[in-house]
């Protein structure tokens, strides 16, 4: 997809489609009302018809007048001015994507003008628009070997007219370098576990050196030597050797005194559950079980495309979860890296295991300003929360404060639970340090987030709970159905508004 800007003079030279916004008053701006003028009064007559109120996601198409170079004029709802902020601007343009392919549109023009009542300035909106457009526009057609002509995309173009063109670029050039740290976590997340398996993505992730990230790979021979047997013991029963992946952007120095932020994910690149198998309908879906290893890559290569004036690591556990002869059994005890002892009651429960060992590495090499983890840990946050927002566990009520208003900004919500000793007991075992589930099946998310706490110290952490919203089986408006990539935008965000040094 091509996206650029241009000045509102050229809007309708040479493009399949003219997009004007109108807002729920459905007046028509200024150069929408010349194109009214030349078509006889027939973007007035469309306005009248139908049920078109100006809402967001309302869109109305007539052909254009013969006296303007496109095919269509297109005009978009995009409700109440007041109301447009980064979110609905972003899905403006994301709506935008279906409408278009299904007129066969190859190329379209947003005519960005006289959005009077939004506080946001013309060339971020004009960036925002821009944005949805590429998120939404995301595929994965790789192992398509026939489409159909009438679901292949048209819309190759795509550009927003306003005034003062170039004021749009670098806002945008930014977001763009976002979009690419999506969209990679989108393919990983949705490839399938026969292409990538630990080590496999592990050479992914080298793939980032090629914009300075630097990478470091740990097998299970370097594992074992520094203890980190929580996590070897979820992989055992695999062919596929577990690995660990760190990653470090260093947008300041590597001499800087300013402690790194830090990010660790959860990557089972395949859960059956291990001994304590899961039920064979919906096993498919555990593909994507390692969705929070895939948002920690997908974010350093954001943070590293946009050249992001922070130091960051990025730390992903990368196991295959098996059943086979040698696969670790319920009521195995092992000795994490920290030297706490875990009796492994459920094999199922095999993600904070991983996690045990990644979040205990992370704090005592790095000394980080804070951790943040993700994982697709439990279903009962599914149950509590639903699909529309990540369950969010922390020591740092800072921390918590800071994920939370972000993730109002961009549309990535969180819901902050409990942490408690009444629940912190639960997971006390009776000849071990800890269990790896609760007591009598209660509160299994938060007790999944009690287990993680102890492997942290007194860092400053939280634990995102993204079993919920790592995957979309309906899409939005601007993500189609699968990967969602939840979690690549929130933290971009919480390092650019709170952790990143601005040059002023």
């Amino acid at each position: 997809m091509k996206i650029h800007f241009t000045d509102l003079a050229n809007a309708a030279k040479h493009t399949s489609a003219v997009i004007f916004p109108v807002g729920e008053d459905k007046k028509l701006t200024p150069l929408a009302r010349g194109f009214d003028k030349q078509a006889g009064g027939a973007l007035t007559r469309a306005l009248g018809s139908g049920r078109f109120s100006g809402k967001h996601g309302q869109h109305v198409s007539i052909a254009a007048p013969a006296s303007v170079k496109a095919d269509r004029v297109v005009l978009a709802g995009v409700g109440e001015a007041k109301t447009l902020d980064r979110q609905a601007l972003e899905k403006i343009g994301g709506a935008l994507v279906p409408q278009l392919n299904y007129l066969g549109a190859h190329s379209a023009v947003f005519v960005l003008e006289n959005l009077k009542g939004t506080k946001v300035r013309p060339m971020d909106a004009a960036a925002y628009i821009a944005h949805g457009v590429r998120l939404k526009s995301y595929r994965f057609d790789k192992y398509h070997t026939k489409t159909p002509d009438d679901e292949k995309p048209t819309l190759t173009s795509f550009a927003v007219a306003l005034d003062h063109p170039s004021h749009a670029e670098k806002p945008f050039a930014e977001l763009d370098r976002l979009a690419d740290g999506v969209s990679l976590t989108r393919d990983l997340v949705t490839e399938p576990p026969n292409v990538i398996y630990p080590e496999s993505l592990a050479t992914q992730c080298m793939e980032l050196k090629k914009l300075g990230v630097d990478v470091q790979v740990l097998d299970e021979a370097a594992m074992k030597k520094i203890g980190m047997n929580a996590l070897l013991g979820v992989g055992q029963g695999s062919a596929k050797e577990s690995q660990l992946v760190v990653m470090r952007w260093n947008g300041l120095s590597k001499s800087a005194k300013t402690p790194p932020v830090a990010f660790v994910g959860k990557g089972v690149t395949f859960d059956t559950g291990g001994i304590s198998i899961k039920p064979a309908n919906g096993m498919e879906d555990m593909k994507y079980d390692m969705g929070g290893a895939g948002v920690v890559i997908g974010l350093m290569k954001a943070l590293a495309g946009r050249k992001a004036r922070v130091n960051a690591v990025g730390v992903a556990g990368l196991v295959e979860n098996m059943p086979g002869g040698n696969a670790q059994r319920p009521s195995d005890v092992v000795t994490s890296m920290s030297g706490q002892t875990i009796e492994v009651l459920n094999t199922d429960a095999e993600g904070r295991l991983v996690l045990a060992d990644a979040l205990w590495y992370t704090q005592d090499r790095f000394k980080p300003k804070f951790i943040v983890d993700l994982a697709t840990l439990t279903g009962a946050i599914v149950v509590a929360l639903g699909t529309s927002r990540a369950g969010l566990f922390s020591n740092d009520d800072k921390l918590s404060d800071q994920l939370f208003e972000t993730g109002r900004k961009i549309g990535e919500k969180v819901w902050r639970l409990p942490l408690d000793d009444v629940y912190d007991k639960q997971i006390n075992s009776d000849i071990a340090d800890m269990q790896n589930i609760g007591k009598d099946r209660e509160a299994g998310s938060i007790t999944a987030a009690q287990f993680l706490q102890r492997f942290v110290n007194k860092t400053p952490w939280a634990h995102l709970d993204i079993a919920g919203v790592a995957w979309d089986k309906k899409g939005s408006d601007i993500a189609p159905k699968g990967a969602t990539a939840w979690g690549v935008r929130l933290l971009n965000e919480l390092v650019r508004d709170y952790y990143e040094a601005h040059a002023d």
